[in-house]
């Protein structure tokens, strides 16, 4: 028998790992450390790219490659040539949420047959463009509606979903001021 048929792999993750991980973090909390980069650079108009290189774990670099593209709306002057960073931000927080339903279903040996999250948020272009300082130039709050199915009890999606909301780190991220150190270089 293979150790992939001996595993314990709910909804695609492989518990014995996810465990591993957790023991592993448990015994030595450097190992929770985990530091994300981008990089973006400007394709024009309103295009950016903005390339992943890597990431940090426990004081280890690991190698990845990604590019992520950003454009506006012709509407909002752009090329309409990808997602607009407000539609990344939502992707962003949906993703990040998306994993802890799915590790928090597995976890709990709930196999899952759905789950969307439909996110949405208005914001007033006022603010953006500096027309009204009274007017905050971002979301002043995100509705978002998951709907989730499986072989879970109606109690059980309640306590997943309550964890998610506490643990998701971009949950956290939106939900919870942050502070954004930033410099500028002029060359």
């Amino acid at each position: 028998m293979t150790d992939v048929m001996t595993r314990n792999v709910v909804n695609g993750l492989d518990l014995e790992a996810l465990n591993g991980v957790v023991g592993e973090i448990q015994q030595d909390a450097s190992k929770a450390l985990v530091r994300f980069s981008v990089a973006t650079r400007w394709t024009g108009q309103t295009g950016s790219k903005t390339t992943v290189k890597g990431y940090e774990i426990a004081g280890e670099q690991v190698a990845r490659e990604f590019e992520i593209e950003a454009d506006e709306p012709h509407e909002l002057l752009g090329t309409n040539q990808a997602p607009n960073p407000q539609e990344l931000l939502m992707a962003a927080v949906n993703a990040c949420m998306t994993v802890g339903y799915v590790a928090g279903a597995s976890l709990r040996g709930i196999t899952l047959s759905r789950l969307e999250i439909d996110t949405t948020g208005q914001l007033d272009l006022r603010g953006f463009l500096g027309l009204d300082d009274g007017v905050p130039p971002g979301y002043e709050q995100i509705d978002y509606t998951v709907r989730i199915a499986g072989d879970g009890t109606p109690e059980q999606f309640d306590e997943i979903h309550a964890a998610v909301m506490k643990t998701s780190p971009n949950y956290f991220n939106i939900a919870r001021p942050i502070r954004m150190n930033g410099k500028l270089q002029v060359s």
